[in-house]
């Protein structure tokens, strides 16, 4: 069955997704969440399972919608949304790294002052979404050629939205591809934006805010808007995963 690959050339040495997922700094990165808006989370997939991920690309049978940006305005290049059920590594990935970052943005909602509250379990969170009318699946493969970027914004679906996403770079920089670095902004209130540039290597994750996050401020916390986006691929091809926690509409 699709659902059930499990990429195993190159897992078995790292392990399987909860144990890597496991070995994170995951109170560093916590703190990082809270200073910076996005944290670095080490490697999580090998080189080979990177290749078989971005080799997915061609199988449209693994995937229920395809996106070229320049028709909707997004910049260029084009991405893909995964079909349920998830090829194993990346819905194992999905509910391993939902279970460690619920706690942090259940924190992050008590701190700016709103209601919503995430269960410890992906599934039991994927049960709201349904029951909202959010039932299509978001984790995405994405794909940039030459010239090709990302313009800044959020990935938003629906009335409901976990504050955190995570992002896998799957292709090697300097021998896949040039550019492409993966970009934040940051907008506080009567301030100019703040950029920020995260430096993936092959595999490795990061973990950022989708929309929001607390700040501390002279007059109690308040929220900064975050969004993200990729600068221009100068040469080469750049695939990408994209883990978001919740589902669309």
């Amino acid at each position: 069955m699709r659902g059930e690959t499990r990429f195993a050339t190159a897992a078995a040495p790292m392990g399987p997704p909860a144990e890597r997922v496991s070995r994170v700094d995951w109170p560093a990165v916590a703190a990082e969440l809270a200073g910076q808006g996005a944290a670095m989370l080490g490697t999580l997939l090998a080189p080979d399972e990177c290749r078989e991920i971005a080799a997915l690309y061609a199988d449209d049978g693994r995937f229920r919608n395809r996106i070229v940006m320049a028709r909707h305005g997004f910049g260029q290049g084009e991405y893909k949304y995964f079909a349920y059920p998830l090829p194993g590594p990346i819905g194992d990935l999905r509910t391993a790294l939902y279970a460690r970052l619920a706690p942090v943005a259940n924190q992050w909602n008590e701190r700016m002052g709103l209601g919503e509250r995430y269960p410890a379990d992906h599934e039991e969170f994927l049960a709201r979404c349904h029951e909202a009318g959010q039932i299509r699946p978001t984790p995405l493969l994405l794909r940039y050629e030459t010239g090709d970027y990302n313009c800044l914004h959020q990935d938003l679906y629906g009335e409901l939205a976990f504050p955190l996403q995570v992002v896998i770079l799957l292709s090697e920089p300097g021998k896949d591809f040039t550019g492409g670095e993966f970009v934040l902004t940051e907008q506080r209130p009567r301030m100019q934006s703040r950029p920020e540039v995260v430096a993936l290597g092959q595999g490795e994750a990061a973990v950022f805010a989708v929309h929001h996050r607390p700040v501390a401020g002279t007059r109690g916390v308040y929220r900064v808007n975050m969004r993200h986006g990729v600068s221009r691929v100068r040469s080469g091809r750049r695939h990408t995963l994209g883990v978001i926690f919740h589902d669309a509409k």
